[in-house]
């Protein structure tokens, strides 16, 4: 589990990174310049990582239960 968490990692390293990668306009992404795509994928890989990490986190397992 603790492995798991260095994913969270992955979406902000691709948002610092990628502009001195991607830094063009063309291709365009979905009527977008490609940096603007990258951030946009980044930001959504974001929220798919965090609940990823949320969903195998075991303290989050016996949350439906009451004591």
């Amino acid at each position: 589990m603790k492995h798991l968490r260095w994913l969270a990692v992955l979406p902000p390293a691709g948002m610092l990174l990628g502009p001195y990668l991607l830094n063009r306009v063309e291709p365009l992404v979905l009527g977008m310049p490609l940096l603007l795509a990258w951030l946009v994928g980044c930001t959504v890989a974001t929220s798919a990582v965090m609940a990823l990490i949320y969903l195998t986190d075991p303290a989050n397992r016996d949350a439906g239960e009451e004591p």
